[in-house]
This record gives C-alpha cells, sequence and structure tokens, in this order.
C-alpha cells in the first residue's frame, strides 16, 4: 500500500512536471515574434510558434480610417480571410513634421484583436504605386528639401528621387516611429504578422535619376555584393562602372540599386525596434517575353523578377520580393509564379485581383507553397478597380470567388504550411487552353481535368455537350498535400482528379482508391471523417464542384 501510494504521487509529480513544461512550452511559443524559417530551400511564416498560412484580403487603399473600417470587417468574415492587407500612410501619421498620431493604428490593432484577424501593414510612405501621394504635404510640395529624380535633360520627375538625403531621413524617422508604437502597443501580443515597406516602387517613363548625386553614383564602380548576386544578362566585365558590367541593362539594374538601397536603410531601422518579417511588392514586367533591356513598358527600378539579386544585395533587411498578379493570363501566372519562388526569395503573392478568375488562383499559388495569398480591393466599400478588378463591388458577390476555398484551407491552414514547409504541397490552377495537367507524386500521377460533370466522360456518345454550371471560363484548381507515400490530402473547385501509378505495372497487377474519406480537421489538427467516398463518387475520378471539400485518400496496389 506504501509503495502504491509513493507511486501514485510519483505519478503526481511527474504529471505535474510535464503539465509546467507543457504550459512553459506554449508560453515561450506564444511569445516568440513572427519570423520566417527556411528548411531545404522552403520557407514558412512562423507565428505564436506555428507554421502560419496567410488567408489574406487587402482593403482599398482608402479604406485606413477608422470610420471605414466597419466596412472592412464584414468583407474578411464573409471571405473567411484570417489576416488583413492594410496601409497605414506616412501623411496620416505625421501630418505635421515631428508629431505622430497613431490613433488609427490603435483602432486598427483593436479592432482586429476583436474580430480574431491578424494585420500584414503596408507602409505608404516615400513611393506607393511610384508616386509620393501618401507622403505629407510637407513632403510632396517641397522640392528643394525633398528633391524629385530628373531626366538626362534636368527636367523633373513625379517620382521623388533615392537620392533625396532628407527624404530618407524623413520616411526612416516615421517609419521607425510606427515600429516603435507597435512594439509598445503589440510587440507581444503579435497581431501584426509582417510589414510591407512601400508600395510599387519604381518609376514610369523614366528609367532612372539623372541628377548629380544619381549620375556621380552610376559613375562609380558596381558595388561588390551586387556583382555577387545579379549576374549581368549579357556578359561584360566582370567588374567596373554600371555601364561597364550590365551593358544597356545598366540604367534599369542602377536605379534598383539605388530605390533598394533606400528601402534597406527605412528597413533595417525598423527592425532594430521591432524585428518583423518585411518584404517588397511590385508591379510586374511580362515574365513570358525574352528578357530585353526597359523600354518604358514597366516600372523601371522596381524588384521585378529580373533584379531580385539587385534587391537580394542591396537590401538584406528585406526578406522577400512579391508579386502583384494581375494579368489573368494563365501563362503570365505560372511564369510569374515560376521566376519569384526562389530559395532566396519565398513565394508570397501580396496582392492580387479579386475578379472571378482569380479563384483558381488560390489553389495553384498556395500549392506551390507560398505563404500565402491576398486578393485587392476586400471590403465594402464599393470601389470597384475594374477591369483590373471585379465589376461588382458589392456584398457578397466581390468575396464569393475566394470565400468557398478559404473556408477550406483556412480548417487546416497550419497543417498546410507545415506540409509546404515539407515540400509536400502541389497546386495547379485551370489554364487558359482547358487542358489536362498532371502533377507528379512520387510513385503517383495526378491528373486533373476541367469542365467535367460528376458522371461519366465527355468521350461518352450523347454525354451532355453543354458544360457544368461555372465552368464557362476558366475557374478550376487543384491543391494536393502528400502527406505519406500513398497518402494525400486533396481540395479543388471545378476539376476532376484522377490519381494513378507513375510507372506501368506488371501484367495482372493495377492501382486503385484504398479509401476516400470526406472530412475536415478540427482545431488541433486531427482529422475528422464525416463519409467515405465510393461507388458513383468515385468511379470517375473525384470530382470537386464549385463547394469544395476536403479528401483523404490513400491509394492501393493489387
Amino acid at each position: 500500500m506504501v509503495k502504491t501510494i509513493r507511486d501514485r504521487l510519483r505519478c503526481r509529480r511527474t504529471a505535474v512536471l510535464l503539465a509546467s513544461a507543457m504550459a512553459a512550452q506554449a508560453a515561450s511559443a506564444a511569445g516568440t515574434a513572427p519570423h520566417l524559417e527556411t528548411r531545404d530551400g522552403r520557407t514558412a511564416l512562423f507565428v505564436d510558434g506555428a507554421p502560419f498560412l496567410i488567408l489574406g484580403a487587402q482593403a482599398n487603399n482608402s479604406s485606413n480610417y477608422p470610420a471605414v473600417l466597419p466596412r472592412v470587417w464584414p468583407a474578411l468574415e464573409d471571405m473567411h480571410a484570417n489576416t488583413l492587407e492594410i496601409p497605414v500612410a506616412w501623411e496620416q501619421i505625421e501630418p505635421i513634421e515631428g508629431r505622430f498620431d497613431f490613433g488609427y493604428v490603435d483602432t486598427l490593432l483593436a479592432q482586429a484583436r476583436e474580430h480574431g484577424k491578424r494585420l500584414v501593414l503596408l507602409w505608404f510612405g516615400t513611393w506607393k504605386n511610384t508616386g509620393p501621394s501618401y507622403a505629407p504635404e510637407w513632403v510632396k510640395f517641397d522640392n528643394r528639401r525633398f528633391p524629385r529624380m530628373v531626366d538626362r535633360d534636368g527636367k523633373a520627375s513625379y517620382c521623388l528621387s533615392p537620392f533625396g538625403e532628407q527624404t530618407l531621413a524623413a520616411d526612416r524617422k516615421a517609419f521607425v516611429a510606427l515600429m516603435s508604437h507597435l512594439a509598445q502597443v503589440d510587440g507581444s501580443r503579435h497581431t501584426v504578422i509582417m510589414m510591407q515597406v512601400e508600395n510599387e516602387v519604381g518609376t514610369y517613363g523614366l528609367v532612372r535619376d539623372f541628377g548629380p548625386k544619381a549620375q556621380a553614383a552610376f559613375d562609380r564602380p558596381v558595388p561588390a555584393e551586387v556583382l555577387a548576386r545579379q549576374p549581368a544578362p549579357v556578359k561584360r566585365a566582370a567588374s567596373g562602372t554600371w555601364r561597364e558590367v550590365y551593358g544597356d541593362y545598366a540604367d534599369e539594374y542602377f536605379h534598383a540599386w539605388a530605390i533598394a538601397s533606400y528601402i534597406e536603410q527605412v528597413a533595417s531601422a525598423g527592425r532594430k525596434v521591432l524585428d518583423l518579417p518585411m518584404y517588397v511588392n511590385n508591379a510586374l514586367r511580362d515574365a513570358v517575353e525574352p528578357l530585353a533591356p526597359w523600354h518604358s513598358n514597366f516600372a523601371s527600378g522596381g524588384p521585378t523578377y529580373d533584379v531580385i539579386g539587385v534587391y537580394k544585395a542591396a537590401a538584406p533587411h528585406i526578406d522577400i520580393a512579391g508579386p502583384d498578379l494581375y494579368n489573368p493570363a494563365s501563362a503570365q501566372i505560372e511564369a510569374t509564379l515560376a521566376r519569384f519562388q526562389r530559395p532566396d526569395n519565398p513565394l508570397w503573392v501580396p496582392e492580387m485581383s479579386q475578379a472571378p478568375g482569380y479563384g483558381r488562383i488560390v489553389y495553384e499559388v498556395l500549392g506551390r507553397g507560398a505563404l500565402g495569398i491576398a486578393p485587392f480591393g476586400i471590403d465594402y466599400t464599393n470601389y470597384s478597380n475594374f477591369p483590373l478588378g471585379a465589376k461588382d463591388a458589392a456584398r457578397p458577390a466581390l468575396v464569393e470567388p475566394f470565400a468557398a476555398s478559404y473556408a477550406v484551407f483556412g480548417s487546416m491552414g497550419s497543417l498546410w504550411a507545415r506540409w509546404a514547409l515539407e515540400g509536400r504541397t502541389h497546386g495547379v490552377g485551370e489554364g487558359d487552353d482547358r487542358q489536362d495537367q498532371t502533377i507528379a507524386l512520387g510513385p503517383w500521377s495526378a491528373t486533373v481535368s476541367f469542365q467535367e460533370w460528376q458522371f461519366g466522360e465527355k468521350s461518352w456518345p450523347g454525354h451532355p455537350t453543354e458544360v457544368p454550371p461555372g465552368t464557362e471560363k476558366p475557374s478550376g484548381g487543384v491543391a494536393i498535400a502528400q502527406v505519406g507515400p500513398d497518402e494525400f490530402v486533396i481540395t479543388g473547385q471545378h476539376a476532376r482528379v484522377r490519381i494513378a501509378p507513375a510507372q506501368a505495372m506488371p501484367p495482372g497487377h493495377g492501382a486503385m482508391f484504398a479509401r476516400v474519406e470526406e472530412g475536415r480537421f478540427d482545431p488541433s489538427g486531427h482529422w475528422v471523417m464525416e463519409r467515405n467516398w465510393n461507388g458513383d463518387q468515385t468511379d470517375w475520378g473525384l470530382n470537386f464542384t464549385a463547394a469544395p471539400v476536403i479528401l483523404k485518400v490513400r491509394m492501393g496496389r493489387y
């Protein structure tokens, strides 16, 4: 009896110690600041100690005021978004030089916590869509203190110069003030999980600044760190001036270096007071056409795919260059994602059209292992950026293309982010050609087809020639996580998935579904089966309609 009591007490002490250790571990995780972790060339965003999948929504530019926020949150709820991207404008927090007002920021933080949403803040400082429209009036109307770029003839551009020393000092001071305030009011709460520094930088109509300071820098040797990260498209001198090394690309590459160097000083100063992941976004150059020197066809100096190396060299405190997707051509989207997803540049789509056709891109982006995605213009202020975005900006049509997929991914967000970090995820979006697509899954291969009814084959005589509702235009997408050699978690919309061995099997042997469970993941990440698919539900592949579900699929061989 004494031994039994002693054993019980020992067990209780062990249980108490274990519980204390688990509580300490949980507290430690909760106290961990949002950060990026990279493993084997893949990266995940960690929030409160766990991988986090950003199912984002970016509000319209002018929705960054307390009076408008009540028209923002309902759109996020309807969309099932877990993160709001929203601007913090320089003119908003420092309308009078040296006087800072963070009332909007505090309201935003309080309401985000109330609605259970994370925040990605967009710093609209010196540049927003290449211009100074969000800088305070005391900046944008004082060319003496805050100079603009000039062309070869000395004519002033609309764009503030990256060589404006006082411009940089003022922008940096304001950004540090914002980050210092966030450190005080959110440093341990982690409502804000990432920062965008400036917005769609570069210059339209002018390849670079030709002012005296800029020209002097252009005539100096290319910095060694740039030479190490950014090869010349056409091999020339191994070192020397920008023109000697990069030839016809020199002006654009130099401008990218100048802007990236400016951003680096803003970002690095901000991270000293609150170390959050930071990124830059950009208006894209054509990702399909052959690379050629700039000829007024995109914003020179922005972090386009061809100068990511320059940005990595000049701005080491910027973690990611992210593409803004507004060209609906499937070839452009596929090429852009491929060019931006690099071992040194995690895929993160911080801005995308909210037009209906972009709903399918969620599967492709998240399937590729991205940190997340955020369609633009998600609020109920009735602003439409058509033709870049949707015509109908009213509720609920605005969020309808994304709500169903967000709900599905939201139920397994941390799991999906972890699978992506482990290299287990794959995704496709329906192409403009409407053709089948194939996904390699180790010993298996998945074929994804579109415009399919749930029953039967297109090749059948008498099979309906009309297409299923909602598939008149490209709308299909599928994402697959391979969680075991023969086991998969699959979701999608407007698509059929067939899985078969990647290699031909010996005569008399074959493969088939062992089990196809429809279900969900509970808050702890455990699978909850709701029903098993068989018969009509699997005879014609796995058919996903406009209402996506989660399937846990196990294949077998005989």
